[in-house]
């Protein structure tokens, strides 16, 4: 290879690198804002407008949108383009019926492989919880609840099972922030039911005893949301 050839590979393989690292940063800054609720549900994403914003092109992000995309975080409308995706109350429920199935079973997996240090974590956080519950904070209560579980699960060995898990709580990342806003009162059983499950561990309980309790938990933070949102498509219990 030529000198001049192996000049230019190295130009294009920079210029790859940088469009993907474009588009990365483009995808965070986009995603930032639309979990700290900046961009609302409905909000329209003018690409030209964040392009110019993040001082780049509109082609890393129209890649960071579709990424968006595919997390449920944005949808494309014919004649608008694209828009932060509205709360769909079946969409969450499918996700967390997904959830209340793969993450219970994930948890059940992992109990055996949690160590001490991993138990005091989970407990540490449901004590701040606990402290938080007269001032109540839902965004903060939502963000240690969301890492108690996840101290309970990521010792999972099967990770299919993480990565379904993962990827469903992306879904549901604009919502996850503030689901306890919605219903408020849950949090109080929330807590008690961590209690409760980090009992099950602790005395190396059954691993099915152990999926069946947080399956529980995951299912009564959903039928709360539910039964906050009179309009959401339920379906019925038996057919």
């Amino acid at each position: 290879m030529t000198a001049t050839a192996g000049s230019e590979a190295g130009a294009a393989a920079g210029a790859a690198v940088a469009g993907v690292s474009k588009a990365q940063r483009a995808y965070r800054w986009i995603r930032e804002r639309i979990l700290a609720h900046d961009y609302t549900p409905g909000y329209r994403l003018v690409l030209a407008t964040v392009a110019a914003e993040l001082d780049m092109s509109v082609v890393p992000v129209r890649e960071a949108v579709r990424r968006l995309e595919a997390e449920g975080l944005v949808t494309f409308e014919r004649n608008v383009g694209a828009r932060v995706a509205m709360l769909d109350d079946t969409a969450y429920r499918h996700a967390m019926e997904t959830i209340a199935v793969v993450e219970s079973a994930a948890t059940a997996l992992a109990s055996r492989h949690l160590s001490a240090s991993d138990l005091r974590r989970a407990r540490a956080l449901n004590d701040v919880m606990v402290g938080g519950l007269d001032r109540f904070d839902p965004r903060s209560f939502s963000a240690l609840n969301q890492e108690f579980h996840h101290v309970l699960y990521a010792a999972c060995p099967n990770p299919r099972m993480l990565a379904i898990v993962e990827a469903e709580w992306a879904r549901l990342g604009r919502l996850r922030d503030s689901i306890f806003a919605f219903v408020p009162g849950r949090a109080r059983d929330s807590v008690r039911e961590h209690a409760e499950i980090l009992a099950l561990v602790e005395a190396r309980a059954p691993v099915a005893e152990i999926e069946q309790a947080v399956r529980r938990h995951r299912a009564g933070t959903l039928a709360a949301f539910l039964g906050h949102r009179p309009h959401a498509d339920h379906e019925p219990e038996e057919r």
